[in-house]
């Protein structure tokens, strides 16, 4: 590499990672975690037992501001931008739901959080998903967000706007995704590479029924009557984990140490930002193991 190759790209560094950071409201701290090549950025909202809290496809931790204070009353919420999102930049490797679960237990390892709570929204209720299927040991308690454990769970029309790919990127531009995005992001000009990643990953089939009906920890599912994912999935969902097999009895003695909440009037764009969806968490995330 020559001097001036050099001084070029310490220069295209700092650029990268010198754009101010805007903090959510309320947030103590953030940082940029150095995990499997990338350099992950987070902020920590609160004091308390840690709950990893992941976004959805395209976004960034502002989609959590309006919850960050219920979360965070008695928690310390971890809130993290997964590859190619927010802040994080992108690096040459794809987007895969199983990379991006290796991310967040390098980052739960890297702060030295010991086991945590992991709750994810859409894609980021994947990769909270494969988090716990990945690495178990670091999971106390996970809660999904409207997200599912086999491709089909989708309705058809949503599948088919997840296909979409490069070519939606300038009409994304029109999105608080986009404009949240581009205050934050280190090369707004990636917004078509995230777009293109995003729809290859959300192409491919899966499948982890038989990996989600080992999973030991309680989990809780969240979905809303009107959302992107199929309501019958979501009872699938739950059955697949032990759930809705039977009458719990008067002392509810045959319930499980799951939980499904199925939100009226909620679509999967109001979901993250509930007052019930919120409250539906804090309380599985208070509630003595059984």
């Amino acid at each position: 590499m020559t001097p001036s190759t050099k001084k070029r790209a310490r220069a295209q560094r700092r650029t990268l990672y010198s754009k101010p950071v805007r903090l959510t409201p309320l947030a103590t701290t953030q940082g940029y975690a150095p995990v499997n090549g990338l350099k992950m950025y987070y902020e920590i909202h609160g004091r308390g037992e840690p709950l990893i809290l992941i976004h959805g496809g395209a976004g960034t931790t502002q989609m959590f501001v309006p919850i960050f204070s219920a979360l965070s009353e008695r928690r310390q919420v971890i809130a993290v931008e997964l590859q190619a999102h927010g802040h994080t930049a992108d690096i040459d490797r794809p987007l895969r739901y199983e990379l991006l679960a290796d991310d967040i237990a390098a980052l739960v390892k890297h702060l030295k959080l010991g086991k945590v709570d992991l709750m994810g929204y859409s894609l980021g209720g994947g990769v909270a998903l494969r988090t716990a299927i990945q690495h178990p040991d670091l999971v106390r308690k996970l809660v999904i967000i409207s997200a599912t454990f086999k491709r089909n769970g989708w309705y058809p029309e949503v599948l088919a706007a997840m296909a979409m790919g490069a070519e939606a990127a300038e009409a994304m531009k029109q999105t608080p995704m986009y404009k949240a995005y581009a205050n934050a992001a280190p090369r707004v000009q990636d917004w078509p590479v995230l777009m293109r990643k995003e729809s290859e990953m959300l192409k491919l089939d899966y499948d982890w029924s038989e990996e989600v009906a080992k999973l030991k920890m309680p989990v809780m599912l969240i979905v809303g009557d009107a959302d992107s994912v199929r309501t019958a999935h979501a009872v699938e969902f739950f059955e697949q984990l032990g759930g809705g097999k039977r009458d719990a009895g008067w002392d509810g003695s045959g319930m499980t140490q799951n939980r499904l909440a199925i939100l009226p009037g909620t679509t999967h764009f109001t979901i993250s930002s509930s007052p019930a969806m919120v409250s539906a968490a804090k309380a599985f995330l208070d509630e003595a193991p059984r």
